[in-house]
């Protein structure tokens, strides 16, 4: 298994992006955009294909 240099926990791939510096600081946006528009597309999911009218 090949390593990606990544987890699971935000928080600990933010703490490590600021660690390494250079190329991971610019990848450091991903680890909070992507949780946010995942929670928004699930809460618009959720609002028009689950919740009752």
């Amino acid at each position: 298994m090949k390593a990606t240099d990544t987890s699971v926990n935000p928080a600990r791939s933010i703490s490590q992006s600021i660690f390494v510096g250079d190329w991971a600081l610019s990848q450091l946006w991903l680890f909070i955009a992507i949780p946010i528009a995942g929670a928004a597309l699930a809460g618009i999911l959720y609002k028009n294909l689950i919740a009752e009218k």
